[in-house]
C-alpha cells in the first residue's frame, strides 16, 4: 500500500479536541513541519503528549492548546522555552506534568492495551501532590512493594519526524537516539511520520544496518516527505539545532508585537518560503551538531 501524503493531508483527517502526541525530544527531532501545517489550520482545543520543545511553545503561543501532558518543555540551547512557561503563569493551559520515565512508561501501557503499568518513577515525589488522581499499587509478590501505577496514556494521532521512509510507511533513523517515537506510535490509533526523504525499501542497506529501522509499516498509517521538515530542532546527522532561530523565537515571546512579526514571517507562510526565510536549505544542512 502507497501511504504517501502531505502534510495538508495529515491535518485534513484532525479534529478539534483531539489529544496529538508529538515525538522527538526538545529540540531534537520534531516534526516541524506538520506542526507548522497544523499552525496554518484553524484546529484548536487540543491536547498534547510530549517530551516538548518549540512544537509545543508555538502550538501554545497560537491558542490552540488546552492541556499539555508533558515530561519537560526545553529549547535545549535554551532551558526554558518562553511561550510555554507564559501559557503556563497565565493558565491558559492545563498542565500535567509527569516524570520523563512515567510519561515513556503511560505510553507504553497504551501501546500494550493496557490500563496502567507499575513504575517507580515519581514515588515519593511532588508528582504525586500535582497529579492527586494517581494510584499506587502493592506487588502481589513476597516483596510487597508499593508502586506507582502509571495510567496508559492513549493518543488520537502521533505525529513523527524520522530521515527515511518508504512508500509502505517503514521508517528508518541514522541518529543516534530512538526518542520514544515508537512508544508513541504504539500508543496512537492514527500514525503519520515525516521523513526528510522517500526512498524505494531496497535503499535502506546502503543508509545503515537494520538496527536503523525504527518503525514497520504495521506502525505507520501515512509517509510525508518534508525535507529539512525538523528545523529548527535538529536531525542528525543531516542538520544540527538551529539556535540562532530558536533564539528568535523564544525572543518573540516578550510582547504581542514581537510574537505577531514571527508569525508574519515564519509561520503564515508555505513551508518552501519559511525554509527561505530561516537562510536556505545550504544554511540549515550547514548547521553542525550539538554536543550535550
Amino acid at each position: 500500500m502507497d501511504k504517501r501524503m502531505t502534510a495538508a493531508d495529515v491535518v485534513a483527517e484532525l479534529r478539534d479536541g483531539m489529544t496529538l502526541g508529538i515525538a522527538g525530544w526538545g529540540a531534537r527531532r520534531k516534526p516541524m513541519a506538520l506542526v507548522r501545517e497544523i499552525l496554518r489550520s484553524p484546529l484548536r482545543d487540543l491536547t498534547l503528549v510530549a517530551y516538548g520543545g518549540p512544537d509545543v511553545g508555538l502550538l501554545c503561543a497560537a491558542g490552540r492548546v488546552r492541556r499539555v501532558i508533558y515530561g519537560f518543555v526545553s529549547l535545549d540551547v535554551i532551558a526554558l522555552d518562553a511561550h510555554f512557561r507564559q501559557a503556563r503563569q497565565t493558565g491558559s493551559i492545563e498542565a500535567t506534568e509527569l516524570d520523563e520515565g512515567m510519561l515513556q512508561w503511560g505510553l507504553y501501557a497504551a501501546a500494550l492495551r493496557l490500563p496502567f503499568l507499575p513504575t517507580r518513577a515519581g514515588l515519593a515525589s511532588d508528582v504525586e501532590v500535582i497529579n492527586p488522581e494517581l494510584r499506587t499499587v502493592q506487588s502481589p509478590y513476597d516483596d510487597g512493594e508499593t508502586l506507582l501505577a502509571m495510567p496508559a496514556i492513549e493518543l488520537d494521532v502521533a505525529l513523527c519526524h524520522v530521515d527515511h521512509c518508504d512508500s509502505g510507511g517503514n521508517a528508518q533513523l541514522l541518529g543516534p537516539d530512538p526518542y520514544f517515537d515508537e512508544f508513541f506510535c504504539g500508543a496512537a490509533k492514527r500514525r503519520f511520520v515525516s521523513c526528510e526523504r522517500v526512498v524505494p525499501t531496497a535503499e535502506f542497506s546502503e543508509h545503515g544496518s537494520f538496527h536503523t529501522m525504527l518503525l514497520n509499516r504495521t506502525h505507520v498509517d501515512g509517509v510525508i516527505e518534508a525535507p529539512l521538515g525538523a528545523h529548527p530542532t535538529s536531525c542528525s546527522p543531516r542538520y544540527g539545532i538551529d539556535a540562532e532561530h530558536i533564539a528568535a523565537y523564544n525572543a518573540s515571546a516578550k510582547d504581542p508585537e514581537a510574537w505577531e512579526a514571527y508569525r508574519k514571517q515564519f509561520l503564515d507562510v508555505s513551508e518552501d518560503a519559511y525554509i527561505a526565510a530561516v537562510g536556505g536549505a545550504e544554511r540549515i544542512q550547514s548547521i553542525p551538531q550539538t554536543t550535550f
